[in-house]
């Protein structure tokens, strides 16, 4: 090899990995392709978001936006936050997409910490949510961020607010003070920080805040199209909220298969099958409440597709009768595993509908052989033996993992030990080399000396046909003897009583597994859907809230 190309080589060893390079690649190989439709009235080709993102970007640095800058960002899944993704870290700043959900105190306690966000954007229809979480930080003598206004597409909306602050831009005023021929900042270092995204957090206690690197993203969004079998050109719609973990990296994935992204501003199951059957959508995922959606829709919806439809869905699973619904429906069921810390699901695998229990388990959990996840002994740190019975830690090390919470080192080094990152998730390892997830290691609880995975008890309530949710814990008596709790919400219209739920629990469930208590309400949930069993466990210690 001759010395200039050594010295080629060399360079090209030495360039960043960065998913903002997908965004070019896509403009000049699928430029004509349609990129993004939204709401069946906006669409823009991959050229043309290419160039917007780069007008995007200059108009940040117009703005001022310096290099490690924190953007923030307050929208559903609209063309604007795609553009986002892109434009911001082109811009060398960082982008920290927020749940839209979130409490207003909790979004102030974020801004707070985000400190210097010089600029966020906010959609039309939350700008109240915003000025009530500015008004906190002005009483924390904090100084709330500029404001981007994104409007409506179609419209300019009229605002029910008054007092928006002076000087608030509008989104495409902004756009239009950028320069087409704009040369992106691309980082000096892959791991350089590209976003960061919030984990679930309770009211007024501040989430984590998970920063990914531009090499994480890169190496993940790669990833992400053989996990989930993306072909080229795929259309994908997005019914994952892109504030999840950066909408599990899919804003990145589809420059690089030239797909197409269909947004819509509220996700149905009427908007689900219309969008299959007008776009020809080939993937879609999110949370498993989606899968329910789909199933309990309205007859007159479920249209036979015209073609199997691949969703993933990461979370608790919904009863069996619902999975096997939405199979005969036409959709191929994969599930997930993974977290915000882990850039959402590193592992994916299919559900397969089956009869035999054991095997139906098995789909409450995770079994997947992949380098670089173990089960570890907490204590010892070693990996524990392949017998399917020894209960250890599910630990994850590799590229896509965090570089660590922002501003929170004390949380980032008890997450992260030796390289691996601890999830809390207890599993077991099988003979075969693939790991079944048991249960959260808050949630296992002991009884009769056995182990009892809540997990497990919860997916047999959840296909009792009278109810709806389930959430199980561990109680002890006045002997600290700790036996299964359970919380049952039921199906509108639907009765039972106490002696019915633990009888159906003792024709599925081995003796130690099945609730001693049983009581009906309904569960106490986080911005993200997802059950707060440690308030469930305060009611228990007060004895109170909770009712028969």
């Amino acid at each position: 090899m001759s010395e200039e190309n050594l010295v080629e080589c060399s360079l090209r060893k030495r360039m960043p990995l960065s998913p903002i390079t997908f965004l070019e690649q896509a403009s000049t190989v699928y430029g004509d392709n349609l990129s993004i439709i939204f709401d069946h009235t906006v669409s823009f080709s991959w050229r043309q978001t290419y160039h917007r993102c780069l007008k995007l970007a200059s108009a940040l640095v117009n703005f001022g936006l310096s290099h490690n800058d924190n953007v923030a960002a307050l929208a559903p899944n609209i063309p604007a936050l795609y553009e986002l993704h892109f434009g911001v870290p082109m811009a060398g700043g960082v982008l920290s997409a927020l749940n839209t959900q979130l409490d207003v105190t909790v979004l102030a306690l974020i801004l707070e910490q985000l400190e210097p966000c010089k600029i966020m954007f906010v959609d039309y229809q939350l700008i109240d949510s915003a000025l009530k979480a500015f008004e906190i930080l002005s009483q924390r003598k904090c100084k709330p961020p500029h404001i981007v206004l994104m409007p409506c597409y179609d419209q300019e909306p009229s605002f029910s607010v008054k007092d928006i602050p002076p000087g608030t831009l509008n989104y495409n005023e902004l756009l239009a003070t950028g320069q087409n021929d704009f040369e992106p900042l691309k980082p000096s270092n892959g791991c350089n920080p590209i976003s960061v995204n919030y984990t679930s957090g309770t009211t007024g206690i501040l989430p984590k805040g998970v920063v990914y690197s531009h090499k994480g993203t890169c190496l993940n969004s790669l990833a992400v199209i053989a996990r989930f079998e993306m072909k080229q050109m795929a259309v994908f719609l997005w019914t994952v909220d892109m504030f999840r973990c950066n909408g599990w990296c899919f804003p990145w994935v589809m420059p690089l298969i030239g797909g197409t992204n269909i947004c819509l501003r509220n996700v149905s199951a009427k908007g689900i099958f219309d969008a299959i059957h007008r776009y020809k959508v080939t993937h879609f995922c999110g949370a498993p409440t989606l899968l329910e959606m789909i199933a309990n829709a309205s007859p007159t919806d479920h249209r036979p597709l015209p073609h199997r439809v691949n969703v993933t869905v990461a979370g608790v699973l919904p009863p069996t009768h619902v999975l096997n619904k939405v199979s005969q429906l036409g959709f191929d069921v994969n599930i997930g595993y993974g977290m915000t810390e882990t850039y959402g699901p590193f592992i994916i695998r299919p559900w397969n509908p089956t009869s035999d229990d054991e095997h139906t388990k098995l789909n409450y959990g995770m079994s997947e052989v992949m380098q670089n996840v173990d089960v570890k002994d907490p204590k010892t740190n070693k990996s524990t033996p392949p017998d399917g019975k020894t209960i250890g830690e599910i630990v994850f090390k590799g590229e896509a993992l965090m570089m660590g919470y922002l501003k929170n080192p004390q949380a980032t080094e008890e997450a992260i030990r030796g390289g691996w990152y601890m999830t809390g998730d207890l599993g077991v390892r099988q003979p075969n080399g693939s790991i079944t997830m048991k249960d959260r290691a808050k949630d296992m609880m002991y009884c009769e000396g056995e182990a009892v995975s809540s997990l497990e008890v919860e997916a047999v309530l959840l296909n009792h046909p009278k109810v709806l949710k389930a959430a199980v814990v561990g109680r002890c008596d006045e002997y600290l003897v700790e036996s299964p709790f359970a919380i049952v919400e039921l199906r509108e219209g639907c009765s039972a009583t106490v002696e019915e739920i633990i009888k159906f629990c003792e024709d599925h469930l081995a003796s130690h597994m099945v609730p001693r208590s049983v009581v009906f309400g309904d569960l106490p949930v986080n911005s993200t859907g997802k059950v707060q069993k440690f308030r469930i466990r305060e009611k228990i210690k007060t004895e109170s809230g909770v009712t028969q």
